[in-house]
């Protein structure tokens, strides 16, 4: 656990909520009830909207699925990032200055496919098989994702698993199983995150996760998401196409992809594509 003292970081000592410790051990956890119903409707009618009024944005194959940058978009969705119960939980772990990194509304067709095990980001400290992580010392978190359920979302929805313990692997979720439901990681099976309408779940950036296929009377899945990170890591809410730090001029001088990429203007990736 760490907290910021001026610009640098130090240990945290001192109780924090039990929910932190199992997402530090674990790499997930839930927070029961920590929104209302009626907070849950006035989220979900102005996701609704952003839905309606928003095209769809970025070339994917499920573009119609979501919409990005819902903190820009909807004061319900403002005032939900910035949930009292969430940010008791992840800023024992990534910081009293943590913010939000991005910020994506989801609505998931009954017929939702499922996803491919996969990380966020990260890992954020690779490691080869044979090096495991030392015990002593607690994995470090960089990014956490809090998925706010409008719906609840159960075994035949398509709800998102999460394989306990391997955000301390130092690896990617191994590419010849990335369809496995029964994935494991040093011995333990995936937990499946079943969860109501005002739960929230939330996961390490690094722990191999995914969306499991819905059955054949799944209702489809219905949440904002949100990602936080450590104030270090940057906001991918817009493109660096759109928000970065460049003159026009410097941005006409760029010669190469890699100046590019080395003055800011990245290529968009998981958090912002």
């Amino acid at each position: 656990m760490i907290r910021r003292i001026g610009k640098n970081l130090t240990v945290l000592s001192g109780a924090v909520p039990v929910e932190s410790i199992e997402l530090e051990r674990d790499g997930c956890t839930v927070l029961r009830g920590a929104f209302g119903l009626d907070e849950v409707a006035s989220i979900a009618a102005e996701i609704d909207t952003a839905f309606a009024q928003c095209a769809p944005e970025r070339a994917r194959p499920d573009n119609a699925e979501f919409r990005y940058e819902m903190l820009n978009r909807s004061a319900a969705c403002q005032r939900a990032v910035g949930s009292a119960a969430i940010l008791a939980v992840i800023e024992p772990l990534l910081g009293n200055d943590c913010h939000v990194i991005a910020n994506t509304a989801w609505r998931n067709p009954p017929s939702f496919a499922g996803g491919k095990w996969h990380c966020d980001a990260g890992p954020h400290v690779p490691r080869a098989e044979a090096v495991p992580w030392p015990d002593a010392i607690p994995y470090p978190v960089f990014a956490i994702g809090a998925h706010i359920m409008l719906r609840d979302c159960r075994a035949g929805d398509g709800p998102t698993a999460v394989v306990p313990g391997s955000h301390r692997s130092g690896r990617l979720a191994p590419f010849d199983r990335a369809d496995d439901v029964d994935l494991t990681y040093d011995g333990r099976p995936p937990r499946v995150l079943e969860v109501d309408a005002g739960d929230v779940a939330l996961f390490v950036s690094d722990a191999w996760h995914r969306g499991l296929p819905a059955g054949n009377d799944g209702r489809g899945r219905f949440f904002l998401q949100a990602h936080y990170g450590r104030r270090d890591i940057a906001q991918r809410i817009r493109t660096t196409d759109v928000v970065n730090h460049l003159s026009p001029e410097a941005i006409e001088r760029i010669e190469s992809d890699r100046e590019r990429a080395l003055l800011g203007l990245h290529r968009a990736m998981f958090y912002d594509a």
